[in-house]
């Protein structure tokens, strides 16, 4: 195995730091396969629903992609709960993180939002804020994050749904996560596109059938 010299970073030469680099790039392309592993520990994550959080990622994917949905919509849906795992009091957070150097400023925004979002169909029982929401009230992607959560997020526990599968979605996260990272001809802040297209829907239909 290659290694550099120093033990210490203020030690390290240019050669030592151009390897580093070539290692570091190295690694970075495998993340979209390490991300998909990821999602299937999620089968080991937090019970008592009627299906696993694997289940419920791939089934909230699955709306988005039959609702038209584009790339960075449908991996969003499928990855906003990958943070349930290793950050399970944020992982908003943690998903909209891993996120937000690869797809559009919305997208990143709904994902680390839609925690408190949730909060609407739950929070009443748990004794936490149902309208917890309204603290993002004056963003421009409040209505985006709400219908985002009604759509594809709370609706996704039914152990009955015919959704895709994780491989059906892996060329998807591939495609986002070999992005240059913070392009701003990905990232276009400010700007928004719909969670539905029609169009876009009833073609995948025609030509994917309805399973």
């Amino acid at each position: 195995m290659e290694k550099v010299k120093f033990t210490q970073m203020k030690d390290g030469d240019k050669e030592d730091y151009r390897l580093l680099d070539r290692l570091e790039r190295e690694y970075t392309k495998e993340t979209a396969n390490r991300l998909l592993g990821a999602l299937v520990e999620l089968d080991e994550s937090l019970s008592g629903y009627q299906i696993t959080r694997l289940g419920h990622s791939v089934q909230s994917a699955t709306r988005a992609w039959r609702d038209g949905a584009d790339t960075d919509w449908i991996v969003a849906a499928l990855l906003h709960d990958i943070g349930d795992i290793f950050a399970p009091h944020n992982h908003d957070e943690y998903a909209a993180t891993i996120l937000k150097p690869f797809v559009r400023e919305q997208v990143t925004w709904c994902v680390q939002a839609h925690g408190d979002f949730q909060l609407r169909y739950f929070g009443e029982h748990v004794g936490a804020d149902p309208n917890k929401r309204e603290s993002h009230k004056g963003s421009p992607y409040f209505d985006d994050c709400s219908e985002f959560c009604e759509r594809w997020d709370q609706a996704s526990f039914d152990p009955s749904y015919p959704s895709k599968s994780l491989d059906f979605f892996s060329g998807l996260v591939r495609e986002v996560f070999s992005r240059t990272p913070y392009d701003p001809a990905v990232i276009r802040a400010g700007a928004r596109e719909p969670l539905t297209n029609e169009a876009r829907a009833a073609e995948r239909k025609e030509r994917g059938g309805s399973d």
